[in-house]
């Protein structure tokens, strides 16, 4: 497949295809970046967030703080945000509230870096590809239309599996990085929700088991717009 493709290079379609492959290299690029940025920045670990949440609730303050710090993660930076607020203002939740929604979005911000090009790359390779194919097309008809005699169908055939060879591409490219972009999205989606109870549950001082820490219901929607990312 790969020796048929390198073979069209050359036709009506070439440019597309060199086009397909560029975009391929750069999802593949973001993907191995972003999977590595997630494990370095500890996207999915909340472990010492949920331990330094109950020590919280428990009155001692300090020792909480400590236990939110030991851990990198979004989450803990968030909770520690939030928690160190409240030791050095102690009863200003709204700006407790304030503080930790700008370090959840700060967070937010840093792990949706770059998926717009995933998204781009999934949502524009199909189309290329159809485009290729097209090309193709009106070159294989416009072959045909100059050549003299009764028309060959299998120089036609071989125009139109050729020109069909582009859509293959985009569509091959399409969809693996379509998976790997949901998967990334719903890590960050999922992280965003866990700071959204952690903060709630730092501020309110509730333990409900929700989302694997403690939380109220009400702070989350409260919390939900400020760690909201606007859309770039």
């Amino acid at each position: 497949m790969i020796d048929v493709l390198i073979s069209q290079l050359g036709s009506a379609g070439g440019p597309v295809l060199i086009a397909l492959f560029a975009a391929s290299i750069l999802a593949t690029a973001v993907a191995i970046f972003k999977i590595v940025q997630f494990a370095r920045i500890g996207v999915g670990r909340s472990r010492a967030a949920r331990s330094a949440v109950l020590i919280w609730s428990s009155g001692d303050r300090a020792r909480a703080l400590n236990e939110a710090k030991k851990e990198t993660s979004p989450t803990s930076a968030t909770v520690a945000s939030a928690m160190q607020s409240l030791l050095l203002h102690s009863g200003d939740r709204q700006r407790a509230q304030e503080i930790a929604g700008h370090t959840a979005l700060d967070q937010i911000t840093a792990m949706s870096r770059y998926l717009r090009i995933l998204e781009s790359v999934v949502q524009a390779a199909p189309m290329m590809g159809l485009l290729g194919t097209v090309i193709g097309m009106i070159s294989a008809f416009g072959e045909l239309s100059r050549s003299a005699g009764a028309v060959d169908p299998s120089a036609l055939a071989t125009g139109i599996w050729a020109a069909l060879l582009t859509t293959a591409a985009g569509l091959g490219i399409a969809i693996p990085f379509y998976f790997v972009w949901v998967w990334l999205e719903a890590r960050v989606e999922n992280e965003r929700a866990t700071m959204e109870t952690a903060i709630g549950s730092v501020l309110f001082g509730e333990t409900g088991p929700i989302g694997g820490l403690g939380g109220t219901v009400g702070s989350r929607n409260d919390l939900s717009a400020a760690t909201q990312p606007d859309a770039a």
